[in-house]
């Protein structure tokens, strides 16, 4: 009996300090939380700078998972994405209206251009609009690159060629990457071709590029981020506090005064510029 006892006592022992160590292990473990976001905050460079101050502060560490905008907010329709960051007016307002987001919050702006080879094939520069210079390129038969992934750009690409009433898909000279922003200005630079872009991703390739800013400052080109919370309502799963720690990071002050700068030393301007607390409506929303 004493010998049964004391293997029962040993047992015991070895199964609480399972059971401790199981917790401790939990416990270090760090929290993290899943952020889908357009390609453009990542290969800007701006993603680099405000993560690694996120998890400092926050404790938790971020799987950032940079797709088109239309691919996260794919992500956030099947609760594998806590958090989005990304720059789709329409297909976001729809995301709301349909129950799958929360808080949407804008947090900053830059715009598209449309950039090319210094020869300019198809006399795009100086165009008065964006929707004049698509309507040059097709007359052209120039080539064009276009994402072609659904995301922001390509969304803000389908709507010029509809405004200008053509129809680019199965034409020769329109060919599409399925690539990221960065990606799509290399094929791009390598093919000498048109495609339009954020300016921040151009901007930091531009040394790499070989390509040259034809089109800007056409209102219709204004390009405007938004973070949104994946609703937990309708994925309980999701880390609704994590997400909301990252959002509330977005829109505060000091990330606010670092998006403003952000660029200015490398390229003497901001890459994006801060819109936390504005009405929509300053933007043309």
């Amino acid at each position: 009996m004493k010998v049964m006892k004391t293997v029962s006592l040993l047992l015991a022992a070895m199964a609480t300090l399972i059971v401790i160590g199981v917790s401790s292990r939990a416990e270090a473990a760090p929290k993290s939380v899943i952020l889908a976001t357009t390609t453009s905050t990542q290969d800007s460079g701006l993603l680099d700078v405000l993560i690694p101050l996120f998890e400092k502060e926050s404790g938790y560490f971020v799987k950032t998972i940079a797709v088109g905008s239309g691919q996260a907010m794919a992500m956030g329709k099947k609760g594998e994405a806590d958090v989005l960051l990304v720059h789709s007016p329409d297909a976001e307002k729809k995301f709301l209206e349909e129950g799958f987001g929360v808080n949407r919050r804008l947090i900053m702006h830059n715009d598209f251009v449309i950039v090319g080879p210094a020869s300019d094939p198809a006399r795009i520069r100086g165009s008065k609009t964006a929707v004049d210079a698509v309507k040059r390129i097709s007359q052209a038969g120039t080539l064009v690159l276009s994402r072609g992934d659904n995301s922001g750009t390509h969304a803000k690409e389908k709507g010029l060629w509809k405004a200008a009433g053509i129809n680019p898909e199965g034409q020769k000279w329109y060919q599409q990457t399925g690539l990221g922003m960065g990606q799509t200005l290399n094929v791009a630079a390598e093919k000498k071709g048109y495609t339009l872009t954020d300016r921040g991703t151009y901007l930091a390739l531009r040394k790499t590029l070989g390509l040259e800013i034809l089109v800007e400052g056409d209102p219709l080109l204004l390009n405007i981020y938004h973070v949104i919370e994946v609703n937990p309502a309708k994925w309980p799963k999701v880390d609704a506090a994590g997400a909301k720690a990252f959002a509330d990071f977005m829109v505060s002050k000091k990330v606010q005064d670092i998006i403003g700068t952000f660029g200015v030393d490398k390229f003497g301007t901001p890459l994006f510029f801060p819109d936390a607390g504005k009405k929509p409506e300053s933007l043309g929303l």
